[in-house]
């Protein structure tokens, strides 16, 4: 069973913006690592979930994950050999719309190298690029 939501107000979605860089969900929120996409694209929810078996099975069932997006949007498709018109196709999979900045996976409770590690094989996983990033801790700021 993939990532998919549990209802939606609509069936089917146009297809939306996809120009731009993530505005939100950015910069790391509760973890100490980060895997940060460097291009857009969709991720399917069965992508999401190959890559966090990858993630939790080289941790060995140490550490916190945190999966940071969800597969939202619908993707229609019409059955092969189908003529033109008819309106819109079924529902096939749903997918996650990254843009580039957008941080997928966040990880705590492990060293830097296993982190570094899991999110290298995860990357592999993934229909686009990725980065490894670290919480940089921000000293508060004196008025």
């Amino acid at each position: 069973m993939a990532l998919q939501p549990a209802r939606t107000k609509y069936r089917k979605t146009q297809k939306g913006q996809r120009a731009g860089n993530a505005k939100r969900g950015n910069t790391i929120a509760f973890g100490e690592f980060g895997l940060q996409s460097l291009s857009r694209g969709p991720m399917t929810g069965q992508q999401i979930e190959a890559a966090r078996v990858t993630i939790t099975r080289h941790l060995k069932r140490k550490g916190k994950l945190w999966i940071r997006v969800f597969p939202h949007k619908p993707v229609t498709k019409k059955p092969a050999e189908v003529r033109m018109g008819q309106g819109k196709g079924s529902v096939e999979y749903y997918v996650a719309t990254i843009k580039p900045g957008a941080v997928l996976f966040e990880l705590a409770g492990v060293p830097v190298t296993v982190a570094k590690e899991a999110f290298c094989l995860a990357d592999a996983k993934l229909p686009f690029r990725c980065r490894f990033i670290i919480r940089s801790e921000h000293v508060s700021t004196q008025a």
